[in-house]
């Protein structure tokens, strides 16, 4: 017992250095040299925990994921906008966790089983998130399991977009604005006309406030 329980405390500290590494060199300069530098060993003792880079930055993302978690049923549409602005601050841990999806639709690569639970789990939050704000239909008619896959991909695809353009992409700012969206049912038929919809050419631009 007390042999697996350093083994996870290594493990533990391996998986901060990894962290750290990301955060300043990015995805490509967390080599496993630089991580098992930080943490005292060798790249071979380093090897022991994790045999290969790919397996070090999934267990990363699985550690990030546990450590950002928010209870179930706790998670509400104002939260998702904080968590976009919170990886606005982590260029490296965004990067990693783009790179290795893009990756990983590729058969037989180690981060596919990772991702592919991932997003049925987020999918799965994501609509309970929109049933508590909107109930059984958004006011654009859709329900909340088919708008869930439809705000999966913004964030992500603004991820990308900001990782290649960070000063021409204001992916917080964009993000609020897909909810600004989702909560008048922009497109549908009927949206905007009387009542309290929101008119989206009203709002002032964010280079005039």
């Amino acid at each position: 017992m007390a042999a697996r329980a350093r083994s996870e405390e290594r493990r533990a500290e391996i998986l901060r250095a990894a962290f750290e590494v990301i955060a300043e060199r990015g995805y490509r300069g967390a080599s496993l040299g630089a991580v098992a530098e930080r943490v005292g060993l060798t790249q071979q003792g380093l090897l022991h925990h994790f045999p290969t880079k790919e397996a070090l930055l999934v267990a990363v993302l699985e550690a990030r994921d546990q450590w950002d978690a928010v209870p179930r049923g706790e998670w509400r549409l104002d939260l998702l906008g904080a968590l976009v602005e919170y990886n606005a601050m982590r260029p490296g841990i965004v990067q990693t966790f783009s790179a290795l999806l893009g990756e990983s639709v590729t058969d037989g690569h180690p981060a596919r089983g990772f991702f592919t639970t991932r997003y049925g789990a987020v999918r799965e939050n994501f609509a309970a998130v929109l049933r508590a704000e909107y109930g059984d239909r958004l006011p654009g008619g859709l329900t909340p399991e088919a708008a869930a896959p439809l705000m999966v991909a913004v964030m992500d695809g603004l991820q990308y977009q900001w990782l290649l353009a960070p000063d021409a992409v204001d992916m917080p700012g964009a993000f609020t604005d897909f909810l600004r969206l989702l909560g008048t049912g922009a497109g549908s038929p009927g949206a905007g006309e009387g009542g309290d919809d929101l008119d989206l050419d009203q709002r002032p631009r964010r280079d005039e406030t």
